[in-house]
């Protein structure tokens, strides 16, 4: 899949947009709005970003993740080269502060994503701040023609790039999850 990006300060004809591409296969999940105006999102029931996804949280915890990797290897790299795990002790204490490393490099990631914008959306930041409105398709190849030919029709909307789509598995579960929700009494 891949994301393709398109600007639009007009709410209204991105509502037509989005209701021309689910009538054309484009399922919602793969259909996103990112404003700063997230009441007008809403008003006009389109599919707005979650507010945490606005911000870098899950990308940056992912980095403290790594980092927290690396940190607890070389604990654990450390203590076998100088032979600390010969002691009474063995492996507990450095085994111990490994993980305690490990949770902490990962929180630590997560609080510093929490106060920056997410890095796909950082170059829109820009227009978001003029009230322009980022409209977000996720498509396989296969419905690259029918994002085009809609997005044609529509001259408010300005293509803004492409950039890396939520994976497919996920598109598809969230699909198979919206149609047992419907289908719940």
């Amino acid at each position: 899949m891949q994301r393709h990006y398109y600007v639009s300060d007009d709410l209204n004809d991105l509502k037509a947009v989005e209701k021309e591409l689910e009538q054309s296969g484009i399922s919602s999940p793969q259909l996103h709005v990112l404003s700063e105006n997230d009441a007008e999102v809403e008003k006009h029931h389109l599919h707005a970003i979650e507010a945490v996804l606005k911000q870098d949280v899950v990308h940056s915890t992912q980095l403290g993740a790594v980092v927290g990797v690396i940190g607890a290897v070389f604990i654990l790299g450390i203590t076998y080269l100088m032979q600390w795990h010969t002691t009474a002790a063995g492996w507990l204490p450095s085994g111990f502060l490994a993980i305690v490393v490990l949770g902490f490099c990962t929180w630590e990631g997560g609080l510093v994503g929490i106060q920056i914008p997410n890095y796909q959306f950082k170059r829109f930041q820009a227009l978001l701040k003029q009230g322009k409105h980022v409209f977000f398709v996720d498509v396989d190849p296969n419905q690259y023609d029918i994002l085009t030919e809609v997005a044609e029709r529509h001259h408010s909307l300005v293509h803004a790039g492409t950039g890396d789509a939520t994976p497919a598995w996920v598109v598809k579960g969230q699909d198979k999850f919206n149609q047992a929700m419907k289908a719940l009494p």
